[in-house]
């Protein structure tokens, strides 16, 4: 029987005659400054957290978030943000898809602006890592198949919060837009899980956000180990049953 999250995120269609259950996908305008900044591919659901968190994984944000929320004069799929921003919205546009989270922007030099080297620790036991993605609950993923995960987690592997979304960068973004939200950034001392491949954009936010440790079902591509080196983040990929592959970072991990 699916649950009230699984039936949120998710929508009956017809399949040979045999009702199924397909992941929601629709765009979200993201606002702030009075200008339109992205348009993502997205679940709905979370939108402020997504909005504030995108927004944060750019290091657009200056200072707290005033508002973050469904803005009074537009329809549905579209979230304002009143914050400060470090620089006009108007100086760079973001076109995001489901895919690929911030196309082309892959530059190393972009996020070092705005994060510095992760400090030491936690340490976190291999076993423990390796069964992070079995932890991981995702009521909309097992009704539909067609959805990404990341979780926050202890170093000791319990799960703290959880968000799922069409795009796997999407689903982080929640995630710390949340943290945002509740004062808990950054997140030192956690370690995040997502449910896919760890691409560079993954491996930015984490780092935007303070997260020390990042642990992936799939591969790394080159250039997230590239910069997990960079600035210090131990990230673990192929984490499976037993097993992970540690890429970066292997001081942190017993």
């Amino acid at each position: 029987m699916l649950d009230d999250v699984a039936i949120r995120l998710s929508a009956p269609v017809d399949h040979d005659g045999v009702e199924d259950r397909v992941a929601i996908e629709e765009p979200l305008e993201i606002r702030a400054g009075g200008e339109a900044i992205a348009v993502t591919m997205r679940t709905p659901g979370h939108d402020e957290e997504l909005a504030v968190g995108f927004l944060h994984g750019e290091g657009l944000l200056a200072g707290p978030v005033e508002h973050a929320g469904p803005p009074d004069d537009l329809a549905a799929n579209v979230v304002e943000v009143r914050a400060p921003l470090r620089r006009l919205p108007s100086a760079r546009r973001f076109y995001t898809t489901s895919s690929c989270g911030v196309c082309g922007k892959g530059a190393l030099e972009e996020v070092t602006v705005h994060a510095p080297p992760l400090p030491t620790g936690p340490r976190v036991d291999r076993a423990t890592l390796a069964a992070l993605p079995d932890r991981l609950r995702q009521p909309g993923f097992e009704a539909t198949g067609g959805l990404h995960a990341t979780g926050l987690f202890t170093p000791d592997g319990e799960l703290l919060a959880v968000r799922e979304d069409v795009g796997r960068h999407n689903a982080m973004d929640k995630l710390v837009g949340r943290a945002l939200l509740d004062g808990d950034l950054p997140l030192a001392g956690r370690v995040l899980c997502v449910s896919g491949r760890l691409s560079f954009e993954l491996v930015q936010k984490a780092v935007v956000a303070g997260c020390p440790v990042l642990v992936g079902v799939g591969a790394p591509t080159s250039l997230a180990v590239e910069l997990a080196a960079d600035r210090g983040l131990t990230l673990c990929g192929f984490a499976r049953g037993h097993a992970v592959n540690v890429y970066a970072g292997a001081e942190r991990v017993r």
